[in-house]
């Protein structure tokens, strides 16, 4: 008997800025379910079996299309046109300075007030495992610069991997890019409840300090001895209440980490691992991005409606971690990081992978 929601197709069907919204399943020869909105290009749920070969649902996501725009904006969703912090929203691009729309004061988050997570694809299914989704970031859209077209597939492989690859190009003019995926796990099969048995390791000896406003200063900071080092594995509860400057400021672990061996071409270089001890399920965390940002769910609050999610389960604080790989947040104001600035006719070509198994 299946302990996880059935989501249903029609429950999904509605018409958002006047295009049409859907859910669309992928499956692979070993049983694995992936099922995505084109609203948002958001994954609403992950089937995978667990040690017993127990199929559990381990993302948090909506029954419905009311439940996902009335919900978590970030929950599940493709973040861009530029995923984490920008400094006032402010930078400047060959001399002019450029305001981008200003959601989380001071600063302008995940691609501002309505960022790609508010808006719909175009999705075509490309075969049983596979789904192509198509967005055109206008000029001047949410205060960015420069027409950029982006294309996502996710495919469905039948090692239990998930792929989540995208093509952009600067069709115009000079802009910036970087994008993530913002799923929230929980490996247990048990949406409500807490990540903290969670064991992660992530391949980084260093990781971005941040300001009060929580965007990065440009400082590298050696992990070495802080409670933010999981290059051994560690369990997420066992030091998330140390006295850390960092942890405090983000009430839990809500930090971006340098990755010690990224990926030098297109093929995307192991990053992270998870595992759940109770169920055996892992995750294994790949990408072509330099950077990865590890996030607790330090600000699920278990509030109606926004945190009632699948099945009536109440999201609450640490229910739910992501592991979000992407080029380093406020790049564009810190010429010591690697560039995110896209030139006219220049393409930002990049890939996440979430792997999953048994242990």
């Amino acid at each position: 008997m299946a302990t996880y929601t059935d989501l249903k197709r029609d429950d999904y069907r509605a018409t958002i800025d006047g295009k049409p919204v859907d859910l669309f399943t992928l499956r692979n020869g070993r049983g694995m379910v992936v099922r995505i909105t084109n609203y948002g290009a958001k994954i609403e749920q992950i089937l995978v079996p667990d040690r017993d070969g127990v199929l559990g649902d381990v993302v948090q996501g909506y029954d419905t299309i009311d439940g996902a725009t009335g919900g978590q904006p970030s929950m599940g969703s493709f973040i861009g046109r530029y995923c984490g912090r920008i400094d006032g929203g402010r930078f400047t691009l060959d001399g002019v300075e450029h305001q981008a729309s200003v959601n989380s004061p001071p600063n302008t988050v995940h691609g501002g007030q309505r960022g790609s997570r508010f808006r719909v694809f175009d999705a075509r299914q490309l075969d049983e495992a596979s789904l192509e989704l198509t967005y055109v970031f206008q000029d001047g859209e949410e205060g960015f610069p420069g027409t950029l077209p982006v294309r996502l597939v996710y495919s469905l492989g039948d090692d239990n991997a998930l792929t989540i690859a995208w093509t952009a190009v600067a069709a115009d003019k000079t802009t910036i890019a970087n994008f993530t995926d913002h799923t929230f796990f929980n490996l247990s099969g048990d949406l409500g409840s807490s990540i903290l048995d969670h064991v992660a390791t992530v391949h980084a000896g260093r990781y971005l300090a941040l300001s009060d406003t929580a965007v990065p200063t440009g400082e590298v900071v050696d992990v070495t001895g802080t409670p933010l080092d999981f290059r051994k594995p560690a369990a997420f509860g066992d030091r998330i209440d140390a006295d850390d400057r960092m942890l405090a400021l983000g009430k839990g672990y809500d930090l971006h980490y340098v990755i010690d061996k990224p990926a030098s071409g297109p093929a995307p270089a192991l990053q992270a691992r998870i595992l759940h001890p109770g169920s055996g399920r892992t995750l294994e965390v790949l990408s072509t991005e330099s950077g990865l940002q590890l996030y607790t769910g330090n600000f699920l609050e278990g509030k109606a409606p926004r945190d009632i999610g699948k099945g009536g389960t109440l999201y609450t604080r640490h229910s739910a971690f992501c592991a979000e790989p992407s080029k380093f947040p406020n790049a564009v104001n810190i010429p010591s990081f690697p560039s995110t600035v896209l030139r006219p006719g220049q393409w930002y070509a990049g890939s996440i992978v979430y792997r999953f198994g048994v242990a």
